[in-house]
């Protein structure tokens, strides 16, 4: 691993473990939004779902509702603060305190990879959706989610939008291609950002 990718990993982790305690409490009326993505990914009785940096596990009771008592749910996520959040409150899925783009999965286990707020953390975007890619069987989906879209994310932080985003459409349709993907719908409105691809 590059030095540079160890120091963005650090700052990643550093970010989110000061803030896993009252992470839920920032984003109190997120709830609604991702049940209504998730019943629409509608991944199905006994899939094998990876919630890649899962955080606090806001989706996982939601995931595992979906797949059902034959299904496997696993999050993910490299801030062993946030794991230890999702496991107090939301104990219905297997945790594990991996990098996303460096998975300890066989290839091609995955129905539906669900990744909300991921892309703009993976330090090396290419590197990890190549790897969210391997673990998917041919035919599985990824779903890149956030519960508000660019514009009202970036208005939040009080920065504008830029052409260089990289959920930008133009941006990511391209990045997908190259690493395994196939972009089957995008959604940006200041309700919900979703973009669904497919494993090629």
């Amino acid at each position: 691993m590059a030095e540079d990718d160890r120091a963005e990993r650090a700052r990643t982790r550093e970010f989110f473990a000061v803030r896993a305690a009252g992470w839920d409490a920032k984003f109190p009326d997120d709830g609604p939004r991702y049940a209504a993505a998730i019943a629409e990914l509608a991944p199905g009785e006994g899939a094998f779902v990876i919630d890649a940096g899962c955080g606090t596990g806001r989706a996982l009771p939601l995931l595992r509702d979906a797949v059902g008592p034959r299904g496997t749910v696993l999050g993910v996520d490299l801030t062993p603060e946030m794991l230890a959040v999702a496991s107090a409150h939301r104990p219905v899925a297997a945790l594990v305190q991996a990098d996303c783009a460096r998975l300890p999965l066989p290839d091609g286990v995955a129905d539906l990879v669900f990744g909300a707020g991921l892309i703009a953390h993976l330090p090396g975007p290419a590197e990890g959706l190549r790897e969210l890619a391997r673990v998917t069987a041919p035919g599985g989906r990824l779903a890149l989610y956030h519960p508000i879209g660019r514009a009202a994310l970036a208005a939040r932080h009080g920065r504008a939008l830029t052409p260089d985003d990289l959920r930008a459409e133009p941006n990511l349709r391209p990045l997908l291609a190259a690493n395994g993907w196939r972009t089957l719908s995008y959604t940006d409105t200041d309700e919900r950002f979703l973009a669904v691809a497919e494993r090629v």
